[in-house]
């Protein structure tokens, strides 16, 4: 009976992971409602594997606290007073926004939990990380067919009324490559497990093109950028694993009579990193040069008579008024989701026009959350990569290609919020909450063996 509920848990779990991505990255009233209810039907299946089981077991990774806090600050701006005068007292300068964006992130919270407690079992690792680098695979496939088949419709049949620049199915090009940019770390890692069949590294190893290319043909400046950190972010976490390893190796290698041979390990280590700009390059090559160059350099993304877009016109200006609204509300900010609300006040561009994002997740943080909610983020930063390092110096190969994967896929998502408002998309929250349980179940698995190694 138990394994009919971890059955059923992971199948709707993956269910709910494609779902979100296919319509249109959750960011509509009725996609947002059908996900909150999957998840509400995930956790029905947890109560009732815990009646089954008569046993109450919860396991909450380190970076659970942190994204919690966050939460509780979250539902802190939620309060509201109403006066004698009947005005509203809140922290939040928009409490049914900030209610709103705190509701759908519990209900974010809830899928990590589930997946971390889902997710626990070699076997059950195994299966989502297979499962996010074909779903990964095919996606990229169909996203590279719509856009070289495009006829101004999603999936061809959906008319496009929202964005100038869609991509799969993301309306927006940068999301698409935000999205990417989450899986392509664990096809490149699960291809550099030398525990893996050469088939299947392979295949890995070809998705992990697919993938590639389709992001590059997105167009994404962002994208680009953060693809590239990620290959430096691989190289160096590579060199990590293989340092914690050599003393090892070179003492097996005198128990021999044998000399190591570190340099074979720094080349094998940039090899891989000229594979990864290697397979950009021909990305580029193929979707032409010239669109990427022009996108790159200021031009618009489709050439026009309006001119051209420089880094201010684009971004600019918005973090500029984004730093008068952090500056007004430094501690607890104007409150998650309000920001929208909030913008016309400190606008000194067009207090006219609707901007509902800073186009900067971490500028979005200060403005939403003040130095407190910074501090929340620094703390989940700190948790995060600790979990990264413990989880690079696991004894089995699949295991450390398991959080090089997982590990880099989070970095990359990282550096593109510098740029754009990728984590405030519901399906790339979702993956990138998937990929920390995975990341936080790699280094728990780690830490254990660290801890039966010391006590034989």
């Amino acid at each position: 009976m138990r394994k009919i509920f971890d059955n059923l848990a992971v199948a709707i779990f993956l269910l709910t992971v494609m779902f979100t991505a296919l319509a249109q990255g959750t960011v509509e009233a009725w996609s947002r409602a059908i996900f909150e209810l999957l998840v509400v039907i995930l956790a029905l299946v947890w109560a009732g594997k815990i009646v089954v089981e008569k046993k109450l077991a919860i396991q909450l990774p380190d970076t659970a606290l942190p994204l919690f806090s966050f939460f509780l600050l979250g539902v802190f701006q939620c309060l509201a007073f109403t006066g004698a005068s009947g005005e509203i007292a809140s922290l939040s300068r928009d409490v049914e926004a900030t209610r709103n964006t705190v509701f759908l992130f519990l209900f974010l919270l809830g899928a990590f939990l589930i997946a971390a407690n889902f997710f626990v079992e070699a076997g059950r690792l195994r299966l989502l990380a297979n499962f996010l680098v074909i779903y990964g695979f095919a996606l990229a496939m169909f996203a590279l067919l719509q856009h070289f088949t495009w006829n101004g419709k999603f999936y061809w049949v959906r008319a496009n009324t929202q964005s100038a620049s869609p991509f799969g199915p993301f309306v927006n090009h940068n999301h698409y490559s935000g999205y990417m940019e989450l899986l392509i770390p664990v096809a490149i890692a699960l291809a550099m497990d030398k525990a893996a069949k050469s088939e299947a590294r392979i295949f890995y190893g070809f998705a992990a093109f697919v993938m590639m290319v389709s992001a590059v043909a997105a167009l994404s400046r962002g994208g680009f950028i953060s693809l590239a950190a990620t290959a430096l972010f691989i190289g160096l976490c590579k060199l990590f694993a293989h340092s914690k390893a050599r003393a090892y190796q070179d003492a097996r290698a005198a128990w021999h009579g044998r000399q190591a041979k570190p340099g074979l390990r720094l080349l094998k280590t940039s090899a891989l990193l000229a594979a990864v700009c290697a397979v950009a390059l021909l990305g580029l090559m193929w979707i032409g040069p010239d669109r990427f160059l022009g996108r790159v350099t200021g031009g618009q993304l489709v050439s026009s008579n309006q001119g051209e877009e420089s880094f201010f016109t684009s971004r600019g200006w918005i973090w500029r008024d984004t730093l008068l609204m952090i500056k007004a509300h430094p501690l607890l900010g104007v409150g998650l989701g309000a920001y929208e609300t909030a913008y016309a006040t400190y606008s000194v561009s067009d207090t006219v026009l609707l901007v509902g994002q800073a186009h900067n997740d971490y500028l979005q943080v200060l403005a939403d959350a003040g130095v407190v909610g910074g501090a929340l983020v620094i703390w989940f930063l700190v948790m995060m990569f600790k979990q990264i390092l413990t989880g690079l110096q696991a004894r089995e190969s699949f295991k450390r290609a398991l959080a090089l994967g997982s590990g880099a896929g989070i970095f990359a998502i990282l550096v593109h919020s510098f740029f754009d408002f990728n984590l405030q998309i519901p399906s790339s929250s979702l993956v990138f909450l998937t990929l920390l349980a995975m990341l936080g179940q790699t280094a728990k698995k780690t830490m254990t063996e660290g801890r039966a190694l010391q006590t034989v």
